[in-house]
């Protein structure tokens, strides 16, 4: 790799004078320092090309893992978001020993975060993405890298939960209770992390009210000023616990 990128200066200087080069009677790794350059001025085109190129002509070279790694790269870079996928996916399933490898994971799980789409969508691909940064953590928890994922993982979860919790929203209004508690339950056992995890408990409890089940109410306003003494809410189920307590203890 190191005799790749010396030879990037000397390549630069033939694009004065083309974009484009013979390349058929270059040794293996000029052709590879040749459409890394490519990859770098952003010719995606012409570099996937040499790029396929040499991974069908040098199978057992030494620098095949480059220009996989670089072609998976290229397909990122013209926003080639699934394509790009399988071919991070074919470096690390065929070139487990790779420089390249954590690089590889990782771009495998952004690739899948940029496909993430909104989320009243599908969240096909957020989930893919969560568990894809959670393997980049697992096997390279020293990798610079580990705390952007972390952060990312921190979004895509919050897209979970929103999408769950809205769903439960969705079936309070329509009377379907049940379902309403079994979403507003998965937000605080699945995505207990996230912002969406104190809202659900707080919509939970204002529903058992309206039920009338007052005990389990108690029970959960107890939960929430346990665990959020610090959510907007805090003041409101508190007010919620005292009114049901207050309720209980004149029962006949």
């Amino acid at each position: 790799m190191k005799n790749i990128l010396a030879l990037l200066f000397v390549i630069s200087f033939f694009f004065a004078c083309s974009s484009t080069q013979d390349t058929t009677e270059m040794t293996p790794e000029d052709r590879l320092a040749y459409s890394i350059k490519l990859y770098e001025q952003e010719d995606s085109e012409e570099a996937v090309k040499e790029f396929e190129a040499i991974i069908l002509q040098y199978p057992g070279s030494s620098i095949i893992d480059d220009a996989q790694y670089y072609l998976a790269m290229t397909r990122f870079q013209r926003e080639e978001y699934i394509l790009a996928a399988y071919q991070f996916s074919k470096l690390i399933k065929g070139m487990p020993s790779s420089e390249f490898l954590a690089d590889a994971q990782f771009m495998l799980a952004d690739c899948y975060y940029e496909l993430s789409p909104d989320f009243t969508l599908d969240q096909q691909y957020t989930k893919k993405a969560v568990e894809e940064f959670q393997v980049f953590i697992d096997f390279f928890p020293l990798n610079l890298k580990v705390a952007d994922a972390e952060v990312k993982i921190k979004e895509l979860n919050d897209k979970l939960a929103r999408k769950e919790f809205e769903a439960a929203r969705i079936y309070d209004k329509m009377e379907y209770y049940s379902a309403a508690f079994k979403y507003y339950d998965n937000v605080m056992e699945v995505y207990h992390d996230t912002q969406y995890a104190p809202l659900a408990l707080y919509n939970k409890i204002n529903l058992l009210i309206d039920r009338d089940k007052v005990s389990e109410a108690l029970v959960e306003s107890q939960k929430f000023i346990q665990k959020y003494p610090d959510h907007k809410n805090f003041n409101d189920v508190k007010d919620i616990k005292d009114r049901i307590e207050s309720k209980l203890s004149v029962k006949p």
